[in-house]
């Protein structure tokens, strides 16, 4: 149960960073005007970046449970809460409202606790 739960977390995680990348090309990017095209650019990159690091997150805890290692399990669960629990924090912070973005990260780390 305890693997199902970070795997879980996992896919949860990664299906979030896939929305907020999305979210972010079609509907931040997409309306907005940035200049210059140079800074527009940097802050595209930057923002996919975080998706990057959410979706490997995400990877590595739906794999934790193949690893054999419990120490690597216990590593991956806690950077992870550490990352996505800010996450879910500043998103919280930011809509100050009921939002998908900090309620999906806020699930991949109460599953990662609980599959601790």
């Amino acid at each position: 149960m305890r693997d199902f739960l970070l795997q879980g977390a996992g896919v949860i995680a990664i299906l979030v960073s896939i929305a907020h990348g999305v979210i972010g090309e079609t509907r931040v990017f997409a309306r907005g005007t940035i200049e210059p095209p140079r800074l527009r650019m940097l802050l595209r990159l930057v923002w996919q970046a975080g998706t990057m690091a959410w979706i490997a997150g995400g990877v590595l805890l739906v794999a934790a449970p193949w690893m054999g290692s419990e120490t690597a399990r216990h590593w991956i669960v806690a950077a992870s809460v550490a990352v996505f629990g800010f996450a879910a924090i500043a998103n919280a912070l930011a809509t100050r409202t009921v939002h998908v973005g900090w309620i999906g990260m806020s699930a991949v780390v109460g599953l990662a606790v609980a599959g601790y």
